[in-house]
């Protein structure tokens, strides 16, 4: 008789690393990782519409692979409380339940979105240095400085693999806040082993260091303290310490700070009640308050650093903003760097403040921002402390990535052991080796339309981008429902094409040319109406490229009669 095998229970030999956004791109990082049949989930963020993505909102990742997965679901943790890593959160949580982890400020910042989408959230906060498990994952959290307070760096251990996961970071040995980066924690994690680190890439194109927070406060000491008018700041909203470091300086100078533009006026009021503002009493006052004040003693601080269209600066430089019109005698500062694709918009609106014989100072003029990414030398120090059998470079373009690579390897990292991936891509990660296959997660944009998630494609922005480039044209036309000949028709009318008015004679040269394809459709014995569409569509596409060389959008309207 056969002995029975004694049963062991399953262990999971590998983890899985899939990448849903923030590869080969800037914006809306995400990162899934799997033990097993249980999930967690790395930040969860949006990115901003590209010129071409007419009227599209935002952009987030796509969910499927975390929706068709969710029964391993066990958590998302969150490093930081920028848009890119927080932005999707509302549109994730209304698909799938997942309860969250992050700074007290981090879930703050989320709290907020949640109340706007009108959706609850189970939240765990949590605190640098802490250690906690979530299933079979323990992550350790340590403090990361970066351009927004509560940022944290994660230690993800696994049975089979130990992860390193910076988050957005840089090393700033003189942070606003008086807590850097623990060095000694992070030589001790690399000595204990790291089998895989995953590192913030974006200005893994500069070289040296990015500088540091204190920079910024020194330049804008020297300003406060040169100009007599009014001071208009405009910064992001999530930069807690810059805007802490305004209010400290309006104090020391004796002037009342006024808040414009809804998210710096919800950060604000949310970071003073967590703790992470310190405002002295009788410092601020309501923007609607401040025609009483003398221009040298106030200073406003505002959303529009990047010259979005409806910001609040942008709006003082149009004259359309309620409280605060644009004098002569004012200082306008920009406390930022145009964000890849904003320049233009940022160019616009500093012209108009010239314009308006506003001061404007700016990044081309004065050290009036610093980045929140590390450049080569703080990457090669992450490197050389932590010490991967394997890395990944993460939250960067191409060629950010490219050059994060060539970086470790010039460090003495085997090619090999370095690995460039794709979102949707999965990396798996044993104590033996590393693999990775492609596309194995579907990682499409997901375009947000007002209340329209997903509902706008590639087929409908070639559609808006036609309209946008050539206009339209309706050719309507009836047909004897028996007989099939025209008996109405064919009207045009245009939009966005040409100016009718000006063109009569050319408005009846397009009639008389659908009529002619019309009736030929009739005489060749087409009476499907959808083939007698296209026909009108084709041919009269052909006639007015020929005339024009555009190619407005066309819409034949047929009505049986």
């Amino acid at each position: 008789m056969k002995q029975m095998k004694k049963r062991h229970s399953y262990s999971p030999r590998n983890v899985k690393i899939t990448p849903l956004g923030g590869l080969n791109e800037i914006g809306k990082n995400m990162t899934v990782i799997e033990y097993g049949d249980e999930m967690i989930i790395i930040d969860c963020g949006l990115s901003f519409p590209e010129n071409e993505m007419l009227g599209i909102d935002i952009v987030i990742p796509d969910f499927q692979y975390i929706i068709d997965n969710q029964h391993k679901l066990k958590g998302l943790v969150i490093t930081h409380g920028h848009e890119d890593h927080i932005g999707a959160i509302p549109y994730l949580l209304k698909m799938v339940k997942v309860p969250l982890y992050g700074t007290k400020l981090t879930l703050g910042l989320v709290e907020n979105k949640l109340k706007e989408h009108r959706i609850s959230a189970e939240k765990h906060v949590v605190s640098a240095g802490d250690v906690f498990k979530i299933g079979s994952f323990e992550i350790e959290t340590i403090r990361a400085t970066h351009s927004i307070a509560d940022a944290i760096a994660l230690y993800i251990k696994t049975p089979c693999a130990k992860i390193f996961h910076t988050g957005d970071f840089k090393i700033d040995y003189t942070p606003v806040d008086g807590e850097p980066m623990d060095f000694g924690k992070l030589a001790e994690i690399g000595e204990e082993g790291v089998d895989l680190l995953l590192a913030d890439s974006t200005n893994a194109l500069k070289p040296g260091f990015t500088r540091s927070e204190k920079v910024v406060g020194e330049t804008l000491e020297g300003i406060f303290r040169q100009v007599e008018g009014r001071i208009i700041i405009a910064t992001f909203s999530s930069n807690v310490h810059r805007v802490q470091k305004i209010i400290d300086l309006a104090v020391k100078y004796g002037r009342k700070v006024a808040v414009s533009g809804r998210s710096m006026d919800n950060v604000v009021k949310l970071a003073t009640n967590l703790g992470y503002l310190n405002v002295p009493a009788n410092s601020f006052v309501d923007l609607r308050n401040t025609r009483n004040i003398q221009d040298k003693k106030l200073i406003v601080i505002t959303t529009g650093s990047q010259g979005e269209p409806m910001a609040a600066l942008s709006r003082m430089a149009n004259d359309e903003h309620k409280t605060v019109k644009i004098k002569p005698n004012d200082t306008v500062i920009f406390s930022s760097t145009p964000v890849p694709g904003n320049e233009k918009t940022v160019s616009n609106v500093v012209n108009r403040l010239y314009e308006k014989g506003a001061d404007v100072i700016y990044h081309d003029i004065a050290d009036i921002h610093v980045s929140g990414h590390a450049c080569q030398e703080e990457l090669k120090i992450i490197h050389s402390l932590i010490k991967p059998k394997h890395f990944m470079p993460v939250h960067g373009e191409t060629r950010h990535l490219i050059k994060h690579a060539e970086l470790a390897e010039n460090l003495g990292m085997n090619r090999k052991d370095i690995h460039i991936l794709d979102n949707g891509d999965q990396l798996t990660l044993d104590k033996k080796k590393v693999s990775v296959k492609e596309a194995v997660a579907s990682a499409e944009d997901i375009l947000v339309d007002g209340l329209g998630v997903g509902d706008v494609g590639n087929v409908v922005l070639k559609e808006r981008k036609q309209l946008s480039e050539a206009g339209l044209i309706t050719i309507s036309l009836g047909l004897d429902s028996s007989s099939k000949e025209l008996v109405y028709g064919p009207e045009l009318i245009t939009r966005g094409f040409i100016y009718v008015k000006e063109n009569a004679i050319f408005i009846e040269e397009m009639k008389a040319k659908a009529k002619k394809i019309i009736n030929a459709a009739i005489n060749e014995g087409i009476q499907d109406e959808n083939a007698i569409k296209g026909m009108l569509k084709d041919r009269m596409r052909e006639y007015l490229f020929q005339k024009t060389k555009r190619e407005p959008m066309i819409i034949p309207i047929i009505m049986r009669i």
